[in-house]
């Protein structure tokens, strides 16, 4: 029906005839002669009717916004002073011969420039006409240029594309599964996989060495900007290859996509690990375009009165620290410091304790704060000399459980960075390794930080001996804050593999129900291996600029779950209920 795309029309087409099919943009009636913008997937041309086109002159005159034309006409070059450099086809227009009004138009819902701003519910409730607005067309080419690159290059390093199942068990992986009940075993239930996690190890021990997949992943849980319930992940799993050669793979092919889609040239990758992370931007995936540190004082606050300070410091499980933000008395107003400290309050922070620097000769005078009173003249001047503090500077203060203040302060950090504009590049990637195996639950109980299948980096005696000392090799590769992929070498040894479950209180009958497989697989010579996974829709959205995971996701859901098109979840016929061997019970709302 067409023998050219709309926005590839350029000088060289000038004196052809083409057949363009598409949108119409925009129509202007201009003293008789009518302008019709003819909009497809690659872009915008001008195409003008005068009344010598006769019957298709008329037809042009009773187009609409959204109408779909077939349109054929010879391209030739716009005048010099009607030129629009601001269009790629600016230089050119099509004179039309014959014009065909393939479907008519409602006026849309709302209008599809992309300058003007639309509510999302709007957006997504008519989610095929938002998709036409260049904006969205652009995000997700993009997004098939960078799973077309994905495939390539894990092609010609010799991955093989297996697909898992959609359809498998529930399996502990730290969110809520979503259910699929059975018509024809009655009372049971499949799961949707939070990831291929299990199948891909079953992959390196059926000796398919290296694996990948982009794959479609579900999690049951509280949704954020950037997570939705279905997702999708590049999914890699490796044998015979160790963390550093595993990291090499996956960070050669993140750099290998940066230069191809966005032209952006990336060094080699820092690695530091989650203690320092952790020590020093209060955050397991730092920003390191920021260049603001913690820096802990707990050894200095132990004898001070103020119990704020001192409780915290004399705790084992407190930490106590500053925040230097260089030149902050001038940048920072008491109220913004006042908003600062309602922020911090969000992540279980008591309150913000700061500190201006106004003159660092004058110990007694030159610093402004209400807690100066409480610090000893030689511990106000150990913390300053501990800052590398200069007159100008503000310091903020966190005193709590390391946990509190570690996010309170991590936060505030990334906050301050993006209010006050302290990027000092606009890439920053970096690995963080060594991250520890388990962490404490609130009940004293432990839990797998990454998830049950990760290698530890000692041996499974070592394990059992002291299970919270025990670091994994485990790895995360992070983006300007976000972590962009995560993975890990994997158990391949029964033996450690119950020494995980163990510590984790897992039940040998519990082992045998969920993981039985598994854990026979690993009897039968599996291999060392390893793998990672990257969070496609967290990839695109940094790739993009997008300010939400919705935008860079073709039909996605809203923050409660729901799609707004569709109108789903939706109800289901009784019937169909009762194959499934299914009965609802809905709690009655409570009467006025």
């Amino acid at each position: 029906m067409r023998s050219s795309y709309c926005g590839v029309l350029d000088s060289t087409f000038i004196d052809k005839e083409v057949t363009l099919c598409g949108w119409v943009d925009r129509r202007r009636d201009h003293g008789g002669v009518i302008f019709i913008d003819l909009r497809d997937r690659e872009g915008v041309v001008q195409v003008v009717f005068d009344p010598d086109a006769k019957e298709d002159f008329e037809r042009a005159d009773k187009v609409r916004s959204e109408y779909v034309l077939q349109v054929t006409g010879k391209v030739r070059a716009r005048a010099p002073e009607t030129v629009n450099k601001n269009m790629p086809t600016g230089e050119i227009e099509v004179y039309g011969t014959a014009l065909k009004i393939l479907n008519v138009a409602e006026t849309p819902p709302f209008p599809l420039d992309e300058h003007q701003s639309v509510g999302e519910d709007v957006r997504l409730r008519y989610r095929y006409l938002d998709l036409r607005r260049s904006e969205m067309q652009r995000i997700l080419r993009l997004r098939s240029r960078v799973t077309t690159a994905v495939r390539n290059y894990l092609h010609n390093q010799g991955f093989i594309d297996i697909e898992t199942p959609i359809l498998t068990r529930a399996t502990p992986e730290g969110a809520r599964d979503y259910l699929v009940p059975s018509r024809t075993h009655a009372g049971k239930f499949f799961a949707l996989p939070q990831s291929p996690q299990l199948f891909k190890q079953l992959l390196m021990v059926s000796g398919f060495d290296r694996y990948y997949q982009i794959a479609k992943c579900f999690r049951d849980e509280d949704l954020r900007a950037d997570r939705q319930p279905e997702f999708t992940q590049i999914d890699i799993e490796t044998s015979f290859l160790d963390e550093n050669q595993i990291m090499a793979i996956n960070e050669d092919m993140i750099r290998h996509l940066f230069a191809e889609i966005k032209g952006v040239q990336f060094g080699d990758f820092p690695r530091i690990t989650y203690a320092e992370a952790m020590a020093k931007y209060g955050s397991d995936k730092p920003d390191l375009r920021i260049p603001l540190e913690l820096v802990d004082v707990k050894d200095l606050m132990t004898e001070v009165e103020f119990k704020v300070f001192s409780g915290p410091a004399k705790d084992p499980k407190g930490r106590v620290t500053v925040m230097k933000v260089p030149g902050g008395n001038d940048k920072l107003t008491r109220k913004q410091i006042d908003d600062y400290t309602k922020f911090v309050s969000i992540y279980g922070a008591k309150g913000l304790a700061y500190i201006k620097v106004n003159d660092l000769s004058d110990l007694e005078n030159g610093l402004q704060s209400p807690i100066v009173k409480f610090l000893p003249t030689e511990v106000r001047k150990a913390i300053l000399e501990r800052v590398e503090a200069e007159n100008g500077d503000l310091l903020f203060f966190g005193a709590d459980k390391a946990k509190i203040v570690s996010e309170a302060l991590g936060a505030l950090r990334n906050k301050l960075g993006e209010d006050l504009d302290l990027y000092t590049c606009e890439w920053a990637p970096l690995w963080v390794v060594d991250f520890p195996m388990f962490e404490e639950d609130d009940d004293g109980s432990l839990s797998a930080l990454h998830h049950p299948f990760t290698a530890p980096s000692c041996s499974a005696e070592e394990l059992r001996a002291n299970p919270p000392a025990a670091l994994s090799r485990a790895y995360d590769l992070v983006l300007n804050g976000t972590e962009l992929g995560g993975g890990s070498v994997r158990i391949h040894d029964q033996k450690m593999q119950q020494a995980v479950f163990d510590v984790l209180s897992i039940s040998a009958e519990e082992q045998r129900e969920k993981f039985g497989f598994l854990l026979d697989a690993l009897k039968y010579g599996a291999p060392p291996h390893g793998g990672l996974a990257f969070g496609l829709d967290r990839l695109i959205m940094w790739m993009t600029g997008a300010h939400s995971i919705r935008d860079v996701i073709a039909f996605p859901k809203t923050q409660t779950a729901a799609d707004l098109m569709t109108d789903a979840p939706g109800g289901v016929d009784p019937e169909q209920l009762r194959e499934l061997h299914i009965r609802t019970r809905l709690e009655e709302k409570p009467k006025d």
